[in-house]
């Protein structure tokens, strides 16, 4: 019976695999002393069995979604304004009644805009996450859990220097600060 070679990935995941076992017991004993063909009775030997079913492809691994964008890009005078309600948006994007699809294209068509006009800071109202509506059997709050996401993977994530809470005057826990880079 001949048997089939490995090809090159395949070989690459065995040595892998390889690597990676370690012997359960720590020192195992040393194997008796062979006995001499002429004291020894002939043993049935059994054929080699195959294991059954089959054994599944290699998966490549899961790449991760980019981060979203990180609230530690902005200097000090940021968060103060920030935390004290004196941050003025220079564009507001209300997503209030709308639905997934919908608020998505208005808060790109918003970031495209603000990135046109050179625009630093957007307040987003998302409105705030109410939880499970046991009513309609539909979540609450899809757009603000959404809105994250969206941005890290927005064509205009490259531009956003910041994503932060708004400050209560503007919305609380409803509502969101774009703070999109400098414009070059």
């Amino acid at each position: 019976m001949s048997r089939r070679q490995l090809d090159a990935e395949e070989q690459a995941l065995w040595a892998r695999v390889i690597a990676t076992v370690r012997p359960i017991e720590k020192a195992r004993p040393a194997p008796p002393p062979p006995v001499p063909p002429a004291k020894t009775a002939a043993l049935p030997t059994s054929p080699a069995t195959k294991p059954k079913g089959r054994v599944p492809a290699a998966r490549p691994l899961p790449v991760p979604p980019p981060p979203p964008p990180s609230s530690q890009r902005l200097d000090g005078s940021w968060d103060r304004k920030i935390s004290k309600g004196r941050l003025d948006p220079d564009l507001q994007i209300d997503l209030h009644g709308r639905n997934l699809a919908g608020a998505y294209d208005r808060l790109d068509g918003a970031l495209e805009q603000a990135v046109a006009m050179g625009y630093r800071t957007i307040l987003l109202v998302t409105g705030r996450d109410r939880g499970h509506d046991r009513a309609s059997g539909e979540g609450r709050g899809a757009i603000r859990a959404a809105v994250r996401d969206w941005l890290a993977a927005s064509r205009h994530a490259g531009r956003i220097a910041s994503v932060r809470g708004a400050h209560p005057r503007h919305g609380g826990e409803g509502a969101l600060y774009i703070v999109l880079r400098k414009s070059r």
